[in-house]
């Protein structure tokens, strides 16, 4: 899996929508500049995560975008989703099925659908409040790297 800019700015386009305070609404300029992304590239963002329902637009003076639920209603899985083509290790994995030439030979297959599948429950359990509040990790003692499975 790789995420790419797309979504990794959506990410940050949904984090700086839910840190704002109220219901108003937040002009793309605003999120432009705080961001440091370009007005172009986070229209093409803005406007798949409207499609997706994940944000509200309003037009005018008072107009922009915020969030249509709260922050803890969203995943971050459903936010990348929006904006990757897919979150699939390979490319012969696709929406939780196989397109190969080579998949009834192919011993690797199953291994791979179950990475997908434990990266695709994973990025559904976290969700942009998880995110916010970083309470999610700072629970956990950090990885050192000697635990079990580590090298």
């Amino acid at each position: 899996m790789n995420v790419t800019t797309r979504g990794r700015y959506a990410l940050r386009v949904m984090m700086d929508l839910a840190q704002q305070p109220g219901d108003g609404f937040v002009s793309l300029k605003t999120i432009a500049e705080r961001q440091g992304i370009s007005m172009k590239y986070l229209e093409m963002i803005v406007g798949q995560l409207k499609r997706a329902e994940l944000v509200e637009s309003s037009r005018g003076k008072e107009g922009g975008y915020r969030l249509s639920r709260a922050p803890s209603a969203y995943s971050v899985g459903e936010i990348l989703r929006c904006q990757e083509d897919s979150l699939a290790p390979v490319a012969c994995i696709r929406d939780g099925g196989v397109d190969c030439d080579q998949a009834a030979l192919c011993r690797t297959i199953p291994m791979w659908k179950e990475l997908d599948e434990i990266t695709n429950r994973y990025l559904d359990s976290v969700t942009l409040e998880d995110l916010l509040t970083g309470e999610r990790w700072n629970q956990r003692p950090p990885l050192t790297g000697t635990e079990e499975g580590g090298r």
